[in-house]
């Protein structure tokens, strides 16, 4: 990291501000070539920018010298007016004082390389950016703070502590130490495989708070799939006909529901069908409710009670659609709420149903949430050795302390302490240019 580098930090494009980044150990110089000197460390001060005798703008500038910024390394903000013609003219100036253009989470990626943050933490800045709703935002603020860190780093010192009781029986046979001292060691392993696998249960969690929770409209052909589906995005996104079989494929529309991603999907209506597209769509309708994470099966007055028998889960809501034209009967055992959307009777505690059921699936946990799918594979895997050093622990201590420097490890790259160079280029290479 011995290039300074610069990017746009704002967005590109006409605009009354543009932000452009410096860091590196040339930021001085640069600035000092450019017009901007006697600049105090975190102190925005006015300077008119120059190079080779061409007036660039008047801008807000501010230096914060390392290792107290957010790189970690002499950084700089030129806070220019915002028209592309002045954007490209700073931009030009700073490369031929020999400032490259930064790769996308460059930033970042040098802040992590020089201790300011954890690898983890690095992720919740792009999730930061990437939030939409004020869920995603105060997980990702969450992370950022460092409290899945703090979860990893208390796992990996119940881990340490067990392998220090394992090596000292082993390597220390001869000298003054207590009996099975290894073995003393099974409480805290018993303790720690606990709470690596509510952690790893919980894991979906964040990821759908992250990625979106997925609720399936299924049922009958006919049944109002589609008016419930336009009537909850609110919009006219699905077309609404009397001839059943209307719907041929899934159609997914996002939203925001009680301040949480929602992914919607609307699905062919479930009947045996000689049509080949019609069966293709009930094939995936079929498909999308097994994957789904909340199926709302929708029924209008004589639709058989069965057809959600294969595939409806316990938590799942029945929605009696047409409710102004009669009413349902249903064996399922399933919580039954009752709509129309032509009178829009049901819709609001429709609506404050599913946020309840967001609320209670999203926000409880004992740990904070598992934002993506390497931090599941890494807990499983940490997991899957505790557990066979607990097992090992009576029979070969040796084996068990192998197991424990698998599990340390594991943990380790979530945060990456140790071998992340085969995962940087994957997790940073997701950032905007100048984050």
């Amino acid at each position: 990291m011995t290039d300074t580098i610069f990017a746009l930090a704002t967005p590109p494009g006409r605009g009354a501000i543009a932000v452009i980044r410096l860091s590196g150990p040339a930021v001085e110089p640069a600035l000092t070539a450019l017009g901007a000197t006697k600049l105090k460390p975190r102190m925005a001060a006015v300077r008119d920018l120059t190079h080779d005798g061409d007036h660039i703008d008047q801008a807000l500038v501010l230096r914060f010298v390392a290792p107290n910024s957010y790189t970690g390394e002499d950084s700089a903000e030129l806070h220019l007016h915002g028209g592309r013609a002045v954007v490209e003219a700073a931009s030009r100036a700073l490369i031929a004082l020999g400032v490259r253009p930064a790769e996308p989470g460059e930033f970042t990626r040098r802040a992590f390389q020089n201790g300011r943050m954890d690898l983890a933490q690095a992720e919740a800045v792009a999730d930061l950016i990437d939030a939409e709703t004020s869920a995603q935002a105060k997980q990702a603020l969450g992370q950022l703070d460092g409290k899945l860190s703090e979860t990893y780093a208390g796992f990996r010192r119940d881990l340490l502590h067990a392998l220090a009781l394992v090596e000292a029986e082993i390597d220390f046979p001869d000298e003054e130490v207590p009996d099975n001292l290894a073995r003393t060691a099974g409480p805290v392993l018993d303790r720690l495989a606990d709470d690596l696998r509510r952690a790893v249960d919980t894991g979906r969690r964040g990821e759908r708070v992250r990625d979106g929770y997925r609720i399936v409209l299924i049922g009958e052909t006919n049944a109002g799939k589609s008016s419930l589906f336009n009537a909850l995005v609110a919009r006219e996104a699905a077309i609404v006909t009397p001839i059943a079989g209307t719907t041929r494929d899934v159609l997914d529309a996002d939203l925001v529901i009680g301040g949480y991603a929602v992914t919607l999907s609307d699905t062919a209506g479930l009947r045996e069908s000689d049509d080949p597209v019609e069966a293709e769509g009930v094939r995936r309708a079929r498909l999308r409710a097994e994957q789904a994470d909340l199926r709302l099966w929708v029924r209008a007055p004589g639709d058989p009670d069965g057809v959600a028998a294969d595939y409806a889960q316990p938590r799942d809501l029945v929605v009696a659609n047409k409710s102004d034209l009669g009413s349902i009967h249903t064996t399922s055992g399933l919580e039954v709420l009752s709509v129309s959307t032509e009178s829009g009777q049901g819709l609001p505690e429709l609506h404050d149903w599913i946020a309840a059921r967001l609320s209670a699936d999203l926000a409880g946990a004992d740990f904070p949430a598992l934002t993506r799918e390497r931090h599941r594979l890494r807990l499983t895997e940490a997991l899957s050795a505790v557990t066979a050093a607990r097992i090992a622990l009576d029979v070969a201590p040796e084996m068990a302390g192998d197991d424990l420097r698998r599990a340390a490890d594991a943990l380790a790259r979530v945060t990456g302490a140790i071998g992340v160079e085969d995962i940087l280029g994957q997790v940073f290479s997701t950032f905007c240019i100048g984050k």
